[in-house]
């Protein structure tokens, strides 16, 4: 069993408020969730109206598959709308 975890820290640059950010984070969420099975957590940032810190945890028994799918969940961050992707960070446990 391998445990894969990627941080992403991400930029809301048109967001004027918590709900502005929370829309966009949420539909990035869902996205994530419904798409790649992954479970998803905000874990830091939750105050502030333009950052987020996001969680993203999979457990597979094939460490390329689940490189592959946390690689796409980077990718769907990068590609959403009103979203920047400043750094990500994948762990391997």
């Amino acid at each position: 069993m391998v445990i894969g975890l990627l941080t992403l820290d991400l930029h809301f640059p048109g967001a004027r408020s918590l709900k502005d950010k929370r829309q966009a984070l949420r539909s990035l969420e869902t996205r994530l969730r419904n798409r790649l099975n992954v479970a998803v957590a905000e874990v830091e940032h939750q105050d502030l109206w333009q950052r987020a810190r996001l969680a993203v945890v999979s457990v597979n028994t094939d460490q390329a598959h689940l490189d592959a799918t946390l690689s796409h969940a980077t990718s769907e961050a990068a590609n959403a709308r009103d979203i920047m992707v400043l750094d990500s960070n994948t762990e391997i446990l």
